[in-house]
């Protein structure tokens, strides 16, 4: 990418298209193997550009990889590989990093702490708190909220930021 086109995106904050996320994967991915070989993991990297970002899956087979796993292992990752992205390119990446199936995992585990305060509501409260979380992470409590009929918004800043879930 261009300085004129890092230029013109950060003046109009317009949405990277598909080429530039392409791009932030490429980078990403160079970034990551480095890693991986760096820890001596055996990966298989995957680019996908969803939802107007770029996606980087790594998988591998073994023990391995359950190291990089973990959470919150796979935040710092994330937020790293972001780092060296706009290093390379000179714009702010909002790239998503799943390594070994973490991001399905954590789905689930929202979904959980959703039918928890499902329960809550069912039970009489007017609405119900979930902990604080990645603005990720909120944006997908806000889609599985939205598909059970329910309603969600976002309060607090920074690190105290938290959803609160609502009938209609």
């Amino acid at each position: 990418m261009t300085g004129e086109n890092v230029v013109e995106r950060t003046a109009d904050r317009s949405e990277p298209t598909v080429e530039q996320l392409e791009h932030e994967g490429d980078v990403a991915a160079d970034f990551l193997e480095e890693l991986l070989d760096i820890a001596d993991i055996d990966g298989d990297l995957n680019l996908d550009v969803r939802q107007g970002r770029a996606y980087v899956s790594v998988d591998a087979e073994g023990e391995d990889i359950s190291v990089l796993a973990d959470p919150d292992t796979v935040q710092a990752l994330q937020e790293i590989t972001r780092l060296a992205v706009q290093s390379k390119t000179g714009s702010f990446s909002r790239l998503i990093l799943d390594v070994g199936g973490s991001r399905a995992a954590r789905r689930r585990q929202l979904e959980t702490l959703v039918d928890a305060a499902v329960v809550k509501l069912d039970e009489g409260a007017s609405q119900a708190s979930l902990p604080s979380m990645s603005s990720y992470e909120r944006k997908l409590v806000h889609d599985i909220v939205a598909d059970r009929d329910l309603v969600s918004e976002s309060y607090g800043d920074g690190a105290d930021r938290h959803t609160v879930i609502r009938r209609r």
